[in-house]
């Protein structure tokens, strides 16, 4: 399998989420389907059927972040020699040319990409046209509305 690029602080929230689901969910979903086996007939038992499918999610979403992880190629982005350039890890603050928008984006991996916190995935177009630019390059992302022009106004690794 090939390596997952991911960003230290997107590895540590995995790991985080790794250790709650094995260290509180999973026991209280034991729990939960004890207590449902003692209440009989487990062929009309919602809550035994129902936690047993909630220890399906468990264990496939444990499995799921433990194979992540072990394919993570962790890039800490503080640690590199970017020469001024945008890399991936990356934080960027650029200008709509046309609009004056300004909009900041860090560039993560596709598990990490959340637009709404401003994460964006390397291989989207907006970080795919940003890669290898300068503060003052003025870059070209084909979008659905047409062409944008942006200027990188910083650059950050943080």
């Amino acid at each position: 399998m090939n390596q997952i690029p991911m960003t230290l602080r997107g590895a540590e929230r995995l790991r985080e989420e790794l250790e709650e689901l094995k260290t509180v969910k999973r026991p209280r979903i034991i729990a939960s389907i004890a207590e449902a086996r003692e209440h009989g007939d487990l062929k009309e038992n919602a809550e035994y059927h129902a936690a047993r499918e909630e220890q399906g999610f468990c264990e496939g979403r444990i499995q799921e972040i433990e194979a992540k992880l072990s394919n993570a190629q962790v890039i800490d982005v503080t640690k590199m020699n970017a020469n001024g350039r945008v890399i991936f890890g990356a934080t960027v603050s650029i200008l709509n040319v046309d609009s004056e928008e300004e909009f900041t984006y860090r560039i993560v991996g596709d598990d990490e990409a959340d637009f709404k916190h401003n994460l964006i995935s390397v291989n989207s177009p907006m970080a795919r046209g940003l890669i290898g630019k300068e503060v003052d390059d003025v870059v070209v992302i084909k979008t659905p509305g047409g062409d944008v022009d942006y200027e990188i106004l910083k650059i950050e690794y943080i």
